[in-house]
């Protein structure tokens, strides 16, 4: 924290989060071209990718989301000063990521059966099969790497994080594009490329974090040999804040790949116009990661200092500046729908060419604009609950959300064949219902009771 910085201001706040922002930038244009390029290749690879991409993530992330929780008992002793702590914790969530491997890959075969239980056609399931092997293959590098950025953004240093997490993006583009269309001597490898592209280019951005945490001062004044111990009362600690995290995840992200899968069985055209959609939305929300990553780091810095005053005003001031980027973003979705559902349109689409393709997305692009800031209040404020350790409120709540109230309104609204209008309507009033119990939750407090580290 930089002391010309007010505690928990916006000015501390963007210090820490423009980094973010700009790596989750990277992150988010490497989707956005992965989605295009295969938009461009064919519609069934872009029908494909987005319910077997979350899927995959659906499955694997309780482990990914407890290795990475590791980054909140950085955060949290960097406050308190404890450094060698700070290696401890993170060398918990890497041992964590580990020994979870064998349970990842038997992910495979379950959930490779998922899309033909959700009536997908024969064809579209055979390239969501291909796609989602490919994504359990590189959960481990991607709980690698959430575990080892979380020790350099915990500590402050975010420029490192985001400077590899920008090279590995870059890389991944560049392979995209070979493996996707056949390009620079690779063979055209359509979805299974794009798939094969992302692993790849998250292995190097494992390397790069795993080199530099190796590097960094306080691993070389501890030593590898008392650096990467297991510690079971630190890991217990871990498992026990980290689970919440990681089931709530589990169950928000497994919730909405339930209303993915849905759609799937809407008319092509529907569904390529519902996919596109989602990779703007991409496109747009991730940046806001960065601003719930600032407001996780520096409340549980604060908090760790034991400042609660100062860990309230960073997240308020976080969620400011998310909605002051989503002014901006909401601004591009209301005045250039077209040109940005245009971008994913080639001229081999059968489904752009269908009369309502574009005023369906236009309609979808005005939905989410409506509920985009209620949506960052979300991202930013759960974010900051995590990082003063308050993540069984975050799982109960958001879950109990997410399968009692907005599934099954969904699947009503799926019986009835209302539309996809009417559905993404009643996923803003869900969303809306999220961002005021999360909101009255920050200001009451009740996190201050909560004592991550010792």
């Amino acid at each position: 924290m930089n002391p010309k910085h007010a505690p928990g201001g916006l000015r501390e706040v963007l210090a820490i989060a423009l980094p973010m922002v700009i790596g989750n930038s990277a992150f988010t244009m490497m989707q956005f071209c992965d989605r295009l390029f295969l938009a461009w290749h064919s519609d069934l690879a872009i029908q494909a990718a987005m319910p077997a991409g979350l899927l995959s993530f659906a499955l694997v992330c309780l482990f990914t989301a407890i290795a990475g929780y590791s980054s909140t008992f950085v955060s949290q002793y960097h406050g308190a000063k404890e450094e060698a702590n700070s290696v401890h914790a993170a060398a918990q969530g890497l041992i964590f990521m580990l020994l979870s491997t064998p349970v990842l890959l038997l992910m495979i075969p379950l959930g490779s059966r998922m899309f033909a239980w959700f009536g997908h056609a024969p064809d579209l399931v055979a390239q969501e099969i291909v796609y989602f092997e490919w994504m359990i293959y590189g959960a481990l590098p991607m709980g690698l790497n959430w575990t080892l950025a979380g020790y350099f953004t915990g500590r402050g240093k975010v420029h490192l994080a985001t400077a590899a997490n920008i090279v590995g993006c870059v890389a991944n583009v560049a392979l995209d594009y070979a493996m996707i269309f056949g390009r620079f001597g690779f063979p055209e490898m359509g979805l299974r490329g794009a798939a094969v592209a992302t692993c790849a280019s998250s292995a190097l951005t494992t390397a790069i974090l795993l080199v530099a945490m190796l590097r960094s001062a306080p691993v070389r004044a501890l030593g590898l040999r008392r650096a990467f111990v297991f510690q079971r009362d630190l890991m217990r600690r871990l498992l026990y804040f980290g689970y919440p995290a990681g089931m709530q995840i589990l169950l928000d992200v497994g919730a909405f790949s339930v209303f993915v899968l849905m759609t799937a069985r809407l008319e092509p055209a529907v569904l390529t116009v519902a996919n596109v959609v989602f990779s703007i939305n991409n496109l747009a929300f991730s940046p806001l990661m960065g601003f719930g990553n600032a407001a996780a780091v520096l409340t549980g810095q604060h908090r760790g200092a034991g400042d609660a005053d100062h860990a309230r005003k960073a997240g308020w001031s976080s969620l400011k500046l998310g909605w002051m980027y989503m002014t901006f973003i909401g601004a591009v979705f209301v005045f250039f729908p077209d040109t940005l559902i245009s971008l994913f349109v080639s001229e081999h689409s059968e489904a752009a060419n269908a009369p309502d393709f574009l005023r369906t997305g236009r309609h979808l692009l005005y939905v989410m604009t409506l509920w985009g800031f209620l949506d960052t209040a979300n991202i930013v404020l759960m974010g900051a609950l995590k990082g003063v350790g308050d993540t069984k409120f975050v799982m109960i709540y958001i879950s109990l959300l997410s399968w009692l109230l907005w599934l099954p309104g969904e699947v009503v609204i799926f019986h009835f064949n209302a539309g996809i209008l009417a559905a993404w309507l009643w996923m803003g009033a869900y969303i809306a219902t999220a961002a005021i119990g999360f909101a009255r939750r920050w200001q009451r407090g009740k996190w201050e009771r909560i004592h991550v580290i010792d």
